[in-house]
């Protein structure tokens, strides 16, 4: 059984690895004010940032879907990790041996298995290239040669060969120590008559790598005519690969994506290869797959949707091409980049395209220059006789149909205008009706077919079904509708942020002094961390302990989205702290007097005369307090 890790080396990985570091392997994360950092979440769908990560806190938080949490718990959200294997996987990324309670430390044991199955795929990658430089992978070595690629090529992208026996890399992966049960699971072993053998025999291997740079997966290409298998072979679903869910390169391209706020989609490993050998270093590749939904979150998280970024598709001119673009194109309005298509002569792909012509004619081709929607338009209206009043009407109403799925209204208008001069319709106007009506009409059968849940409403429920804000809080809903709400929502954030403005006189507010049950739940969980007070010393692991004694996720996200939620005012001082600190134990106090006052009324003549002078001297010794708040302010705390 495997052991826990122990706090002390929990807490130096916790500190090590800074959370800007990490997140920026997934999403291309720009300024945001305040020492934040903000990008597009990676957990739900968005258009504009919504999510922060604060460097100085260790904190993210997404005011869109509300997760939030530090480094380990990003990670684990993300790759889908345990604890355990999270904190093994930023310990090695940093350096830190780990030490485990209740019966010491056996890797081969203790490592999750997502960890095992990199593992295996990091030792595989090594294996392969290593098998390169054998005998028997000279013809991989000469199918390389002739499409332009040297030994130093080879090296940079990793380029591999799997031997033509049946369980070279199989009976390699056993002496590391891998289990065959991890061989199978993994992908690089199938089952055999006899056991495990190996999955790729007799081919050149491209490491297939995900958006943090760890290899999760190979395609291999065939170089043999007995080969009876596919031309080229992927990694099978595995629970570290999802073919709909990785682009070969990307490891190797995300940065200079992120800073030419540019891709380009190539379509095969050589592809990929001949651009980045090019200049263009920003080119990936689908593995098998069509160019989808989820390949497009992952560009968007790097391209941060912003006006000037460039998408380029380099598909073929033949009908595959063309249907690939038709597909991407019914896609294109989930990017706000403009997208692009590009086609070299003789309908080459950028690797032959290298080979004839040079780095220059790859460089060339991926200059934008023919919009994808207008490539795919003239596709569609191609089909037709646009010499005859029928052919045009037949061009217009399927590609009206497609015009008609951008949701945009003025980016639609302007489609469907071009639409027009394509079909060779002289009455723009009657295109662009044509567009809008089926557009319409669409929406009306998406509504009659009936309605799916609504858009999720910001504190955990939908329209239909509201949630108690007790059991979901969102800050912004309540920030908007009292200043009560606003103050506290403040002070609160001073006391996680900036504790040593309100320390100690925070420490004496009740959970009772908070109108609005969610940050009446993160003060309880401030004091059971220990107070503000103790946010003087380690400010992160003063933040850790508040999020640990949050009762829930949703109460520990709340936490987290006060941590690095800027503040209101433009100068965040002594000053305001006090001014902060007063409001809520001003409003708290009129509260009181109120209610005691309240009752005193409802109870008429039928109070005990002691109760009554107990009351009145409460009600006068609050009122005192009160007048000595608004004309002291914070001194008289």
């Amino acid at each position: 059984m495997a052991g826990r890790i122990n706090d002390d080396d929990v807490k130096a990985v916790r500190d090590a690895v800074p959370i800007d570091s990490v997140v920026s392997e997934y999403l291309q994360l720009r300024n945001a004010g305040g020492g934040n950092l903000k990008g597009l979440c990676p957990f739900h769908d968005e258009k504009s940032p919504s999510f922060q990560v604060s460097p100085g806190k260790g904190l993210f938080h997404c005011f869109g879907c509300q997760e939030g949490g530090d480094t380990i718990a990003f990670v684990m959200k993300i790759d889908h990790l345990s604890f355990s294997e999270t904190v093994e996987r930023l310990a090695a990324k940093a350096g830190i041996t780990l030490r485990y309670e209740e019966g010491g430390y056996n890797p081969s044991h203790q490592r999750g298995e997502r960890i095992r199955l990199i593992e295996a795929h990091q030792a595989a990658a090594d294996f392969y290239v290593r098998a390169l430089e054998s005998p028997e992978a000279e013809i991989g070595r000469k199918f390389l040669a002739e499409r332009g690629f040297d030994q130093d090529a080879a090296t940079h992208f990793r380029v591999g060969y799997s031997p033509a026996g049946w369980d070279h890399l199989t009976r390699y992966l056993r002496g590391k120590g891998f289990s065959d049960k991890e061989l199978i699971t993994s992908g690089l072993s199938q089952d055999g008559r006899r056991g495990p053998i190996d999955r790729f025999r007799g081919r050149l291997m491209w490491p297939i790598s995900d958006t943090a740079g760890e290899i999760v997966g190979f395609g291999a290409r065939k170089l043999r005519d007995d080969d009876n298998g596919p031309k080229y072979l992927n990694t099978p679903e595995t629970p570290i690969y999802k073919k709909s869910q990785v682009l070969y390169g990307i490891d190797l391209a995300k940065k200079d994506i992120a800073k030419a706020s540019r891709a380009v989609v190539v379509e095969g490993y050589t592809d990929v290869m001949a651009c980045h050998l090019a200049g263009v270093t920003t080119a990936i590749a689908t593995c098998g797959t069509a160019f989808g939904n989820d390949h497009i979150k992952i560009l968007r998280r790097l391209l941060m949707d912003n006006g000037s970024a460039r998408v380029i598709f380099t598909f073929d001119g033949d009908s595959a091409g063309q249907k690939a673009a038709l597909r991407a194109f019914e896609d294109d309005q989930k990017f706000a980049a403009e997208t692009y298509i590009a086609i070299a002569p003789d309908n080459m792909d950028p690797c032959d395209l290298r080979l004839a012509k040079g780095d220059d004619a790859v460089r060339d081709l991926v200059e934008p220059r023919t919009p994808l929607f207008e490539f795919a338009l003239r596709q569609i209206v191609g089909r037709y006789d646009l010499e005859t009043p029928a052919g045009r009407a037949s061009a217009l109403d399927e590609a009206a149909a497609v015009v008609a799925k951008i949701k945009t209204s003025s980016v639609q208008r302007e489609v469907a205008v071009q639409l027009a001069g394509f079909v060779g319709i002289l009455d723009q106007e009657f295109v662009v009706h044509r567009v809008a009506q089926l557009a319409r009409w669409a929406r009306d059968r998406g509504d009659k077919g009936g309605r799916g849940p609504g858009p999720q409403d910001r504190r955990g429920g939908t329209p239909q079904q509201p949630a108690q804000a007790s059991a979901a809080p969102s800050g912004p809903a309540l920030n908007l509708r009292s200043p009560a709400h606003r103050t506290e929502r403040e002070l609160l954030k001073l006391a996680l942020q900036k504790p040593a403005l309100v320390s100690p006189a925070f420490d004496a507010y009740g959970a009772d002094e908070f109108t609005a049950p969610p940050y009446a739940a993160v003060r309880q969980c401030i004091a059971e961390a220990g107070g503000a007070e103790r946010g003087l010393g380690d400010n992160r692991e003063y933040l850790v302990a508040v999020m640990d004694a949050a009762p829930n996720n949703t109460v520990r996200s709340l936490v987290t989205e006060l941590a690095v939620e800027v503040f209101m005012g433009r100068t965040i001082d002594e000053t305001y702290a006090g001014m902060q600190l007063v409001h809520v134990r001003l409003r708290a106090v009129d509260r009181r007097i109120n209610e005691v006052q309240g009752s005193l009324a409802r109870l008429g003549s039928n109070v005990a005369p002691d109760d009554l002078a107990a009351a009145q001297n409460e009600v006068w010794v609050l009122q005192q307090y009160a007048q000595s708040l608004r004309a002291k302010g914070a001194d008289a705390l």
